[in-house]
């Protein structure tokens, strides 16, 4: 046992361990311009960030009063999205380096993400970080995507670990309220810093307002082990 205890580590994937976001957005814009939404920004883009790509369709759906099933809008964006995915995904070096130090000193860890299973396997692949995440659980492998807690629950239940004893890693308010329903201590970087005063972000056991300017592996580490020592 690590000088963590029990403690286990859940990291949400996009805009937490990488740099998705842009991806997502052009395979977005493609996919939407496909279906007759020509006008997707950027700005528009940053109010899907944190829901799975699953309930984004359905949004999208909703929202634009698109004819294409949400179905149809989930595997355009998914195609566009692993062409991109596999050629340039960027991995937040502070958060490779948190990995890689909880790794070594044997502390358990998993991915949960809204993401598909293709997607994040190409990630995962493309970024060299499968090694370092043993477990991986997609929306699609539970009922409920965020902000319901079910990824985090399913995370927890396959690393055989108690959700009080998780710390979960998230950038977006829904994954913060995930974490909360599941039970879990939560580090809140936040994608877009401007949000960071979201209420969604009011139940984060640590908020760095900062972003990812704002965090380091050694710090986080050792917030990890104040917190292991007052559980």
């Amino acid at each position: 046992m690590s000088d963590l205890g029990a403690l286990a580590v859940v990291f949400d994937l996009d805009g937490t361990l990488v740099d998705s976001e842009p991806n997502y957005y052009e395979a977005s814009r493609r996919a939407l311009a496909e279906h007759g939404m020509p006008d997707y920004t950027w700005a528009d883009h940053q109010s899907y960030v944190g829901i799975g790509t699953r309930e984004t369709a359905v949004l999208w759906r909703e929202r634009y009063r698109l004819r294409a099933a949400a179905a149809d809008l989930l595997a355009a964006t998914d195609r566009h999205y692993l062409e991109l995915a596999r050629a340039r995904t960027r991995v937040y070096p502070e958060m490779r380096a948190f990995l890689e130090l909880l790794t070594a000193q044997g502390v358990p860890t998993a991915v949960a993400s809204g993401s598909t299973p293709e997607a994040m396997d190409a990630v995962l692949t493309g970024t060299g970080l499968r090694d370092l995440l043993p477990v991986a659980v997609s929306a699609v492998d539970v009922p409920r995507g965020k902000p319901a807690p079910d990824t985090f629950l399913e995370a927890a239940r396959r690393l055989g670990a108690d959700p009080g004893d998780c710390v979960v890693l998230e950038d977006a308010a829904p994954g913060v309220a995930a974490a909360h329903a599941a039970g879990m201590r939560c580090i809140a970087v936040p994608y877009v810093t401007d949000q960071a005063d979201d209420p969604g972000f009011e139940t984060a056991s640590l908020l760095l307002r900062g972003g990812q300017k704002e965090f380091t592996a050694r710090s986080a580490y050792a917030w990890l082990r104040e917190t292991a020592r007052g559980a």
